[in-house]
């Protein structure tokens, strides 16, 4: 989108203060003041209380499924949904092996919940702002109120629970492991090196212990310290202790080098003792990561991020190929060593869409009334017109910073710059559809299509959104179609507002594949889950939810103008 936005200003189909407008947008900043409030509710420990009080016992499945819908549907209705799915997926992995049901029933639950959550106002999803924000600068309307989108979010949000809770369960997959790493000795092998021996003296890179096959080198102890994330210049002493993560078969490998031998005691690993300045991290890479494709070996990560990647799962399979040749994918779950200051510096780094670690952050759960307090009266000051939504958020975010229901720090990381940045490069975009008149061209070529049908231009609006969506983001996807749609209800005569409303559900109602929408890439590793487990419960749900939606807003909004 930024490539998108500067060859328009450079080439002159766009003006400089055209090409910019998006990052003035009021549905751009309503949202990153949002990603602050909602930063507020997670770090106060709010959503801990909710969670804490509602789950409870649940005698089954389904009784399990309604205690997850309680908690989650309000919350994604006004926080944007990544916190709290964040928020809840160790929270229902705890309460799953509590109870003793597979978390791989209800992850994908929690995930589709939050979805459907944020569709039912305004200010749920990102998306909603953006296409807001876009219809205002577009035509000059006022835009749509805070509850204005309820009327067909909520149907449409208590449907999908009804096909969750009556469906999934026949669907989803009953694997009881869920954590692809419950075994680490069998990803870690040690071997020392001999005292007075020919690699005594050498570094790391010089004893050949930096390119092995299989395997890859994670620390070394030495004098009862422990070295991670060693670099290729490290020297080599004496009775030094090597931890190696990879195949355990590649421990004869090992032994054949001159100068290694077999620890006296191989039967204990030392990542099962507990140490001061290491901590085992569990993440979850994102389609935005920095590695994204390079070879665990030329990715630099240790370098980049101060860890070392001790396994990989894919697709919650355990991937035992060559550790360091292994290519890291969106999705992928890897397993970390790392000192504790990696926890705050990459937390909330977008790298990484999960963080779960033992030693993890404690929220400031004496300011989770206030919290909440502040989130209330942002909500009601907007939904009664007191103020704009725009404002509200403004004074909401100022409020948890001025409040102390998070650090400038957490407010600052809290900042999605990745969506931030796409939504507003893609105004741009939008904007150079319609000044060029592909806008218009591609209007006239839909009018044609559906022959002056309303409600098959109704659908054909949905069925494009929702396939753009699974292939773009979701805002991109719904700022790209919203100035071609304006165009087509202007020149049929039509009502835009069903059709608008429609792109804001096809953007958000996207459940058939992980990397269609981000909280379902998040819980795909910790459930466990393959790529077909999205694929046979979420393709029925988008079909379910896609014909909901177009039905809804046949029967309940006038198609035409009157």
């Amino acid at each position: 989108m930024l490539a998108a936005l500067t060859i328009l200003s450079v080439s002159g189909i766009l003006t400089t203060s055209e090409a910019l407008a998006g990052f003035s947008n009021s549905g751009l900043i309503t949202v990153a003041a949002m990603f602050v409030v909602a930063a507020g509710i997670h770090h106060s420990g709010g959503i801990d209380i909710l969670v804490n009080k509602l789950l409870g016992s649940p005698k089954n499945l389904r009784a399990a499924l309604l205690r997850i819908f309680i908690p989650v549907v309000p919350l994604s209705a006004f926080l944007n949904n990544t916190p709290v799915v964040a928020t809840m997926i160790p929270a229902i992995m705890a309460w799953s092996k509590k109870n003793d049901l597979a978390p791989s029933r209800l992850l994908i639950p929690l995930s589709y919940t939050a979805i459907l959550g944020g569709t039912i106002t305004l200010i749920g999803t990102s998306t909603n702002l953006v296409v807001n924000g876009q219809y205002q600068s577009i035509t000059g309307n006022p835009g749509f109120g805070l509850f204005d989108i309820t009327l067909i979010g909520l149907p449409i949000a208590i449907l999908g629970m009804v096909f969750i809770y009556f469906i999934s369960p026949f669907l989803l997959p009953n694997k009881r492991e869920s954590k692809p790493f419950s075994d680490l000795r069998e990803f870690t092998l040690e071997v020392c090196v001999s005292n007075n021996g020919p690699l005594v003296g050498k570094s790391i890179a010089e004893a050949g212990l930096r390119n092995l096959k299989r395997i890859y080198l994670v620390e070394i102890e030495r004098d009862n310290t422990t070295l991670s994330a060693v670099s290729s210049d490290e020297i080599l002493y004496g009775n030094d202790r090597l931890v190696f993560a990879g195949q355990t078969e590649a421990i004869t490998d090992l032994l054949k080098i001159n100068g290694i031998e077999a620890p006296l005691n191989q039967d204990k690993s030392s990542l099962d003792e507990k140490k001061s300045g290491r901590t085992l991290v569990e993440v979850v890479v994102s389609p935005h990561c920095e590695a994204l494709g390079s070879a665990i070996r030329d990715s630099k990560f240790r370098n980049r991020y101060g860890a070392v990647v001790l396994a990989v799962a894919r697709n919650g399979e355990r991937l035992k190929s060559n550790l360091g040749g292994i290519k890291i994918q969106a999705g992928d779950t890897l397993l970390l060593e790392a000192r504790p200051a990696f926890i705050s510096r990459q937390k909330y780094n977008k790298d990484f869409l999960l963080v779960n670690v033992l030693d993890h952050e404690q929220p400031n759960h004496e300011k989770a009334n206030l919290s909440w307090g502040i989130l209330v009266c942002a909500v009601l000051s907007a939904a009664f017109g007191i103020t704009s939504m725009l404002n509200a958020a403004l004074v909401g975010a100022g409020l948890m910073l001025a409040m102390g229901c998070l650090s400038v720090k957490q407010a600052e990381k809290s900042l999605d710059l990745t969506v931030i940045l796409t939504i507003a490069a893609s105004f741009s975009l939008g904007l150079a559809l319609q000044k060029t008149g592909v806008a218009s061209f591609i209007a006239d070529n839909i009018v044609n299509i559906s022959a002056g049908n309303a409600l098959l231009l109704l659908i054909l609006t949905y069925v494009t959104v929702s396939i753009l969506t699974e292939v773009i983001t979701n805002n991109a996807a719904a700022v790209l179609i919203l100035p071609i749609i304006i165009e087509i209800t202007d020149k049929a005569a039509l009502n835009a507002e069903p059709y608008i409303f429609a792109i804001m559900m096809a953007a958000s109602a996207s459940f058939a594949t992980p990397l269609g929408y981000q909280t379902n890439l998040m819980v795909l590793g910790p459930g466990n889950y393959k790529f077909n487990d999205f694929l046979k419960i979420g393709l029925p749900m988008n079909l379910f939810i896609g014909t909901a939606t177009v039905t809804i807003l046949y029967l309940f909004w006038p198609l035409t103008l009157a």
